[in-house]
């Protein structure tokens, strides 16, 4: 492809992400460029299967057109891509020797949003976010790339980003409950709901009990378990990529803080970390990415 036309592919891309991702896309401007470019495609991809599935259009969209995206993908993987942006994620499939699976794993979750609504129990609701999310961190950890130093095995590297993006979208799912409420939509294990005397309803009610504080309180340290298992893998990858990972990571476990700070009020309010606030975990996470004995980040 001309060198402009791909130039420009990525700048569309990192746009996306601008708009959808803030906390992403600032975590992927401390990137190597070639690191950020590709992190830009792949999230503009799945940016756009999300918007036909949860975007203002998505009732007119027909149910196959997730089987056409699949066929556009296995042609972007064959080096022919559709358009201008899926161009960008043939060069980045390209240059960091990405497998197609985790890609068709994503739009089966994305398959999922379209009929279920509800989930019975974490067990469900983990193989949706596995789906959705831990796929994403399968995807980025050639792009991050393994240390050579590394003496774990590659399984258990993988095995941390899986849990990276599982704890990323748990996070994602307590920030935004009020929100998916008013699209009918409750991302929650209906079992544990009801063992705090909880019910669809309370949720759809938008009001913040004693009950439900207790409830998010287990949501979170859930979540906050997730991130400490990836949290392992990080010191595992290229050093250049412990910077962008640590600061993402700590971005988004204070989004967790901020729905304590709320009063476990993720019903009426969304969950924010203000901006002199990530400046000041950039800022922490740098010092942890530093090759300071007794670190994770070494």
């Amino acid at each position: 492809m001309n060198p402009k036309l791909l130039e420009e592919a990525y700048k569309r891309c990192r746009n996306i992400c601008s708009e959808y991702a803030r906390t992403y896309y600032l975590a992927s401007l401390l990137m190597t460029k070639q690191r950020q470019k590709a992190i830009w495609a792949i999230y503009a991809w799945g940016t756009r299967i999300d918007e036909m599935v949860d975007g203002p259009n998505a009732v007119y969209m027909s149910k196959s057109f997730l089987d056409r995206w699949e066929e556009r993908l296995e042609d972007i993987f064959d080096g022919r891509p559709y358009d201008i942006l899926d161009a960008a994620l043939t060069d980045t499939v390209s240059n960091f020797c990405l497998d197609i699976k985790s890609f068709k794993e994503m739009i089966e979750g994305m398959r999922m949003d379209t009929w279920k609504s509800r989930y019975k129990n974490f067990q469900e609701l983990y193989l949706y976010c596995y789906y959705v999310a831990g796929t994403t961190g399968i995807i980025t950890v050639p792009v991050m790339g393994i240390a050579a130093e590394s003496s774990v095995s590659a399984k258990s590297i993988y095995n941390a980003a899986i849990h990276f993006g599982i704890a990323n979208q748990l996070t994602n799912i307590l920030r935004d409950v009020g929100e998916d409420a008013l699209r009918g939509r409750i991302y929650l294990p209906q079992d544990e709901l009801e063992q705090f005397g909880l019910s669809d309803d309370d949720v759809f009610a938008r009001k913040v009990s004693d009950n439900w504080r207790e409830f998010m309180k287990e949501q979170i340290a859930r979540a906050r378990f997730y991130y400490s298992l990836a949290e392992q893998g990080i010191s595992h990858l290229d050093k250049a990529s412990h910077w962008p990972l640590g600061s993402s990571l700590l971005l988004y476990q204070n989004i967790l803080d901020a729905i304590e700070n709320n009063d476990y009020d993720n019903l009426t309010k969304r969950a924010r970390v203000g901006k002199i606030k990530k400046l000041l975990i950039l800022s922490r996470a740098y010092k942890k990415a530093q090759p300071v004995p007794g670190s994770i980040f070494h």
